[in-house]
């Protein structure tokens, strides 16, 4: 893996054939997806969150045979090009929370430029497709990396808060219980507790 949520082949073109997959949302599902392409004898130029690049475009037969591969793992091949919209936003999304990067924009300016779409294109495409915005979506994903942090139990709330980006302890909290129901302490002190898989969330 040569870049965090990347596996990229030394013999990457610019002219790749681009394949979109629904549900992959961490570097294990990159890895997996890697794995079930070599199966079939496919080496991809590169994979990322919820892509993939090949040097050329699959046959039909090649096609479908993905398509059961990935299947069969929990992911899907996806076609329609709004939905592949939705997973590419979800994926940067889920990419820029789950690993705490500080961005030099705003949200908004990040996915308008990573997509090359207008911002307001994407949000009202988002809010149609799935049923919320895009900033109840990312607010979600934030309280699942709290959840998780919660139950490594390494950070204090008030670390937890700054990595985060929450502007104080309070904000954090009061988000938390919104979501979740529950305070942060009382979260921690479930011992059932099970955090909401992020491509479910």
């Amino acid at each position: 893996m040569d870049r965090k949520g990347v596996t990229e082949n030394s013999s990457a073109t610019g002219n790749a054939e681009k394949l979109h997959i629904k549900n992959m949302v961490c570097n294990r599902c990159i890895i997996v997806v890697q794995q079930e392409l070599e199966k079939l004898g496919i080496h991809p130029v590169a994979v990322t969150l919820g892509e993939v690049r090949l040097t050329e475009s699959p046959t039909p037969e090649q096609l479908q045979r993905i398509r059961t591969a990935l299947s069969s793992v929990g992911f899907e091949l996806i076609d329609d090009k709004k939905s592949q919209l939705i997973e590419q936003v979800k994926g940067l999304i889920i990419d820029v929370v789950h690993h705490q990067k500080k961005l030099k924009s705003n949200l908004s300016d990040y996915l308008s430029m990573q997509i090359g779409k207008d911002y307001s294109y994407i949000s009202n495409l988002f809010s149609e497709v799935e049923g919320t915005t895009i900033e109840q979506y990312v607010i979600h994903q934030k309280i699942e990396k709290v959840k998780e942090l919660l139950v490594y139990d390494e950070l204090t709330l008030s670390e937890i808060a700054h990595q985060m980006y929450y502007s104080s302890v309070a904000h954090l909290s009061n988000q938390f219980k919104k979501i979740t129901g529950l305070t942060p302490s009382h979260f921690k002190r479930i011992k059932d507790n099970k955090r909401t898989p992020i491509d479910q969330v």
